[in-house]
């Protein structure tokens, strides 16, 4: 009987495992020598060798290994800018310089703006939203060539573009993670960098990343640009500026057996609208195509300057009743209740104020036994909401009107919208309602008739009342 014999094994020694898988030994001799002898075959196969693509470009070696006082100066200076006083910043500002000095003798009043995404760039990848900072190209060959012919014709070029994915700084309540934002933040700079330094003019980039007054179509992205570069109202010249971006409002067309959708939006157009200057698409701009047919929700300069008195005839009929409103947020009901109804003795019921219907119905009860007229100032979009008035309206035997604001939601946004935007047309201080309140509406609405109970029925359509000023502000777009 053979006993193995162990030996005991220094680290020194140690054998690579897949040279031992390799190998096997036989005992053989006399005097116990032992022979080493080559197992025919290997056991496992010998490891596949592979070619592994290096990431890191001679560029970036060199990079590394510059001192950083020769690397090149970056050219982009980055800052935010608030909507307010007593707001965080939203408006994202990279200012890139040249070596080259400006010529001072050139008068630059006239302004070029250029929308970014789908305008000045594209993606590389051909995605509808770009994979990181490098997927971008020109979306023409000849955009970098046509912005130095404007800087060079006496333009100042600047870049406006709503930005909404990003977020500069997070809601303290928001669970998102913060990591994710502030990557976008950075991605979305080295970008930017990047297309400004290939353009190698003295542009500035406006990127708005909140919903408010800098947000195309609203101009505040054009006053900032204005108030930057020193231009008065005087010295502009809006006649020869022009806004280029892709939001247009264009409707789908048909061409060569392709359909070209329609646009996402009408937002630059509008802003163009909005400053009072010329407007074109990048493929009339850049390609010199023909323009093409374009739709807004609203078009705001139907509606003209009409004056401060209201040309609506309502009286009333008895010496106690009731008037339900029937209509979307934002149709001027509480304007048409302080101008008409409450002149002539009506009293208010209004869930904004009042929060709850059950108050409401508390507080027409308590009017209604005191013989005093009520209207019901809410938006009542269904024939099950305006029975419990007019039930209400009969329990105390009070005749019950209608008067019915056929007015297009998307009018009433635009109202929503130019209330929260400018305090002196906003004397109850209320916030821009969100989408939700104006689809909530029209998803209950039904058309209000007589036989549900009403007396008669009072039709209100839209027509701007207020000072020359107002009205100004009115006629312009917000979204």
């Amino acid at each position: 009987m053979r006993v193995a014999r162990q030996f005991p094994i220094k680290s020194s020694a140690i054998i690579p495992l897949r040279r031992i898988a390799c190998f096997g030994t036989k005992m053989a001799g006399s005097a116990g020598s032992m022979k080493r002898k080559a197992v025919e075959g290997p056991i496992s196969p010998p490891q596949t060798k592979r070619s592994i693509q290096s990431g890191t470009t001679k560029k970036a070696v060199a990079s590394f290994f510059t001192p950083a006082s020769q690397k090149p100066k970056d050219k982009t200076t980055w800052s935010e800018r608030s909507p307010a006083a007593d707001s965080p910043g939203t408006l994202l500002v990279a200012k890139y310089e040249t070596d080259v000095k400006e010529d001072e003798s050139i008068k630059r009043h006239k302004i070029a703006a250029f929308d970014l995404d789908s305008t000045l760039i594209s993606t590389a990848s051909g995605k509808k939203h770009a994979g990181d900072e490098g997927d971008w190209k020109w979306w023409h060959s000849e955009v970098p060539e046509k912005l130095r012919s404007l800087y060079k014709d006496g333009y100042r070029v600047v870049i406006l573009s709503n930005q909404g994915g990003l977020t500069l700084h997070a809601d303290p309540k928001s669970k998102a993670p913060k990591a994710s934002g502030e990557k976008r933040i950075t991605s979305f700079k080295k970008k930017c960098s990047t297309i400004l330094a290939q353009l190698d003019l003295p542009v500035t980039l406006y990127a708005a990343t909140g919903k408010d007054r800098f947000r195309k179509p609203q101009t505040g992205m054009w006053e900032e640009a204005c108030k930057d570069y020193k231009l008065s109202t005087a010295e502009l010249d809006l006649e020869n500026s022009i806004f280029v971006g892709d939001a247009g409002g264009r409707m789908a067309v048909q061409v060569g057996g392709s359909l070209i959708p329609k646009d996402f939006s009408c937002s630059d157009r509008n802003l163009a609208h909005n400053i009072g200057i010329a407007y074109n698409t990048p493929e009339e701009y850049f390609l010199g195509e023909q323009a093409r047919q374009f739709h807004r929700e609203i078009d705001i300069l139907q509606h003209e300057y009409a004056g401060i008195e209201d040309g609506v005839s309502f009286e009333k009929k008895h010496s106690q009743e009731m008037v339900v409103f029937c209509g979307p947020p934002g149709a001027g009901k509480s304007t048409f209740f302080k101008r008409v109804l409450s002149p002539i003795g009506f009293e208010r019921i209004n869930q904004d104020t009042l929060k709850t219907r059950d108050k409401c119905l508390q507080v027409a009860k308590e009017c209604l036994g005191e013989g005093k007229s009520v209207a019901i100032d809410n938006t009542n979009p269904d024939p099950e909401v305006r029975k419990i008035w007019i039930d209400l309206a009969n329990k105390f035997k009070v005749p019950v009107r209608c008067v019915w604001f056929s007015i297009p939601i998307a009018l009433c946004e635009h109202n929503d919208a130019v209330r929260a935007t400018h305090k002196a047309m906003n004397p109850e201080n209320r916030e821009r309602l969100p989408k939700l309140a104006f689809t909530g509406f029209a998803s209950r609405y039904k058309t209000p008739q007589i036989k549900e109970g009403f007396e008669d029925i009072t039709e209100i359509t839209f027509q701007f009342k207020g000072s020359r000023e107002e009205h100004g502000l009115w006629s312009r777009y917000y979204s």
